[in-house]
């Protein structure tokens, strides 16, 4: 792949670039904010805007003067992912909910902290409830928001809360963390949730979540009215109607695939990191060697998933990489890269290896290391020493933060974390294909495994879980785990079926490390040969 794109294709990653600016900005951005962030020419951003709105994926607001994601990237995003499923299965029960109240009906879903509404049925009456579809808003104070956090788990819910800003919409917004989470309380305990004009004066709405067979939230539908038509007395006589609309939609939806119970995870037994990571099995000494990044040092985990963790050594300096090099390790460190023995533990210099900062690195085909290195204002991954080889690279708006190739070194998976994404490089194209995009409120994306049957997974930091992604982008499995913060994984084992997966203690506090003891462990997960 060149360096320098075609015309063509470096003004579609111009738009491209455009597109990822206004989708990660909620309030938008106004031409001379756009042209700061990109250090686009005025001209040219200009026609890039002009086209983009043409084509309806952006939108201008006329007031604020500023750009907003357009109605087409709503239809697109749609198209793209579950939401058919949800549509379908929901319709009959949203109309037959307006047919009931003569109210607006609406079916939203939750993106990170905000709930974005995907169908809506009108209502009968001319002055009625008429939000956007595509229209995002804060999970706190609307009733879809709020019935979705009521379904969740204790300490999924808490944490969402506690990432929530709860800017106060109207004079009838929570703005008080202790009082939303005493109504979500009772919103899980009677089943459905109520905005009394929190995001709109002078607009009630009743909302139910939608959750399927397997316990997982997939969805919210809500009444929306008139407050002097949706009184309060009405309200709580709809509410069971509206939670029973939401269980019908939750049982025709299709399950994901989940981990039985004999494939939960184990804590290897041994000591813990302050932030562990660079999981490396070595299949001739049947170990995993792993690093402490903070405190620094270099652990092996003996004997296959069931042995016990030591320490192999300690280093003077945080490790920044570590990747297997002939036939022991490479390690970087704010002083420089060390060779390092993988049975002593002991290290000497490693010369002519480039000396800067890498938010990712990996091992790439044929044993190259590769890298995520800054480019300009942009990011590049690319091998670490090119000389080795004219080996094609990819450009990034934001770092990468966890990267693993396949098996066949076909594919390329790179996770960044700024963005949720995941996403997909091929040798011999220059364009990147986002697999998926995880919420902010499911955990930040950190290390990645590619597995023998296409699919990769994805370390949930902060999301006490660790997900597997199919070669479509699907997220078909989710394994819970007992600490918050797993952070890199690596498939090992005799089979070559046990997924390692490191975690981290650092930045937790007190609460947290009480509720999970066992963070900064090396865990292993069973996945079987199936």
């Amino acid at each position: 792949m060149p360096d320098k794109p075609s015309d063509g294709t470096g003004a579609l990653e111009k738009a491209l670039d455009v597109l990822d600016a206004v989708g990660q900005a909620p309030t938008g951005l106004s031409q001379a904010e756009l042209a700061e962030r990109l250090a686009l020419p005025r001209t040219t951003l200009y026609r890039l805007l002009g086209t983009l709105s043409a084509r309806g994926l952006l939108r201008r607001d006329p007031l604020r003067r500023v750009y907003c994601l357009g109605q087409r990237c709503f239809e697109y995003a749609r198209a793209a992912y579950a939401m058919p499923d949800l549509v379908a299965a929901a319709t009959a029960e949203l109309r037959a909910l307006r047919d009931m109240t003569g109210e607006t009906v609406y079916l939203a879903t939750r993106d990170g902290l905000e709930a974005v509404a995907v169908e809506r049925c009108d209502g009968m009456h001319s002055q009625r409830s008429q939000s956007a579809l595509g229209q995002r808003k804060p999970l706190h104070c609307t009733s879809q928001g709020k019935a979705m956090l009521a379904a969740m788990p204790v300490p999924q819910r808490e944490a969402l809360v506690r990432d929530l800003t709860l800017t106060a919409v109207t004079p009838h917004s929570f703005t008080d963390r202790r009082r939303l989470l005493a109504d979500l309380r009772l919103t899980a305990t009677r089943g459905f949730a109520i905005d009394d004009e929190e995001i709109v004066p002078g607009v009630r709405c009743c909302g139910a979540a939608i959750v399927d067979d397997a316990g997982q939230v997939r969805g919210a539908i809500s009444v929306a009215g008139p407050a002097f038509r949706l009184t309060t007395e009405r309200v709580q006589l709809l509410g069971p109607e509206v939670a029973e609309a939401a269980r019908r939609v939750g049982a025709q939806l299709p399950l994901a695939r989940t981990e039985s119970a004999s494939h939960e995870v184990a804590a290897v037994s041994g000591g813990w990191a302050f932030d562990g990571g660079w999981p490396i099995w070595h299949a001739a000494d049947r170990r995993l060697l792993w690093a402490d990044q903070l405190a620094p040092a270099v652990h092996v985990a003996c004997g296959g998933p069931t042995g016990s963790d030591e320490l192999l050594a300690r280093l003077t300096a945080p490790v920044r990489v570590m990747l297997p090099h002939g036939e022991g390790l490479a390690v970087q460190t704010p002083e420089g890269w060390l060779q390092m023995d993988r049975r002593s533990g002991a290290t000497e210099a490693l010369p002519g290896w480039p000396h800067r900062p890498f938010p990712a690195a990996c091992i790439g085909p044929d044993g190259l290391p590769w890298v995520c290195v800054a480019d300009g204002e942009r990011w590049r991954v690319m091998p670490l020493l090119p000389e080795s080889g004219a080996l094609p690279g990819w450009r990034l708006s934001e770092p990468a933060t966890a990267m693993c190739w396949d098996a066949g070194g076909e594919h390329l998976f790179i996770a960044t974390a700024g963005s949720g994404a995941l996403q997909l490089a091929q040798p011999g194209s220059s364009t990147l294909r986002r697999l998926a995009t995880v919420p902010k409120g499911s955990g930040q994306l950190g290390g990645l495994a590619a597995d023998a049957q296409g699919g990769v997974w994805a370390a949930l930091r902060g999301g006490w879980s660790v997900a597997h992604f199919t070669d479509d982008g699907s997220m078909d499995r989710v394994v819970a785990m007992p600490v918050p913060s797993p952070t890199a994984l690596a498939f090992g084992g005799d089979d070559g079926q046990t997924l390692f997966i490191t975690t981290a203690r650092d930045q937790l506090g007190r609460e947290a490390l009480d509720a999970a003891p066992l963070s900064g462990r090396l865990f292993t997960l069973q996945l079987g040969s199936s």
